[in-house]
């Protein structure tokens, strides 16, 4: 049996979910922490999919390196987070348009109860970072009734 946490609000973000494109959940957003230090905060998009042996995590992470991006599973949720840094290699170079968003990210997914949390392994190829989350069989629970005294 799972716990469900009690989410009072939840209902509020899928509203706003339904009425703006999905494209708005990933714009970058300027956090402003006590110390000061402005920094723009990004979602990168992610695709969930499915085999006989695993779920599979594919998260859009090009001219990121594999150093800058982190994987922690805790309490049945997997969390993809990490920073791109902007590039500022030719002192004589004007930009016209930047469209690319850099600055730290983060990305929570929460794990269903068949999985093998202990082997998870993750690989970075071609900006796509792909987390492989083997399944594991779980019995089905039967009922089981009890005697009332």
């Amino acid at each position: 049996m799972s716990l469900v946490r009690w989410e009072p609000f939840s209902g509020i973000d899928e509203i706003f979910n339904n009425m703006m494109p999905a494209s708005f959940g990933r714009w970058p957003r300027l956090a402003l922490p006590a110390n000061g230090d402005a920094k723009v905060k990004w979602s990168p998009s992610a695709d969930i999919s499915e085999t006989d042996k695993e779920f599979l995590i594919r998260a859009e992470l090009p001219a990121v390196k594999k150093e800058d991006v982190r994987v922690t599973v805790d309490q049945g949720m997997i969390t993809i987070e990490g920073e791109r840094k902007q590039y500022k290699d030719d002192k004589t170079e004007k930009y016209h348009r930047v469209e690319s968003f850099h600055g730290t990210f983060s990305r929570c997914f929460s794990l269903p109860d068949n999985t093998d949390t202990n082997s998870i392994r993750c690989e970075s190829k071609d900006g796509v970072l792909v987390v492989h989350i083997p399944k594991v069989q779980v019995e089905a629970s039967k009922a089981k009734q009890i005697k009332v005294e």
